[in-house]
């Protein structure tokens, strides 16, 4: 039997006005981060119960986000 898995919009009620191209989450389960193709990183805090907050957007980037990946320690 296939488990079912509920799915998680990541902005609420209103969707964002940049369009995510590359999504991540960390290894302790508690931030999710999405790169935008307006060249915009977000990162949002996740609870157990999988609700979602936003906490930054990190500018800089002059293209499209495309992947993400994390820095070994």
């Amino acid at each position: 039997m296939k488990a079912s898995v509920p799915a998680v919009a990541v902005w609420g009620r209103t969707a964002p006005s940049h369009s995510i191209t590359a999504v991540m989450i960390t290894d302790d389960q508690q931030t999710i981060v999405t790169g935008s193709q307006e060249g915009q990183i977000c990162l949002w805090d996740l609870s157990s119960d999988l609700q979602i907050s936003s906490r930054e957007i990190l500018f800089g980037h002059t293209a499209s986000v495309t992947c993400l990946a994390k820095a070994r320690e």
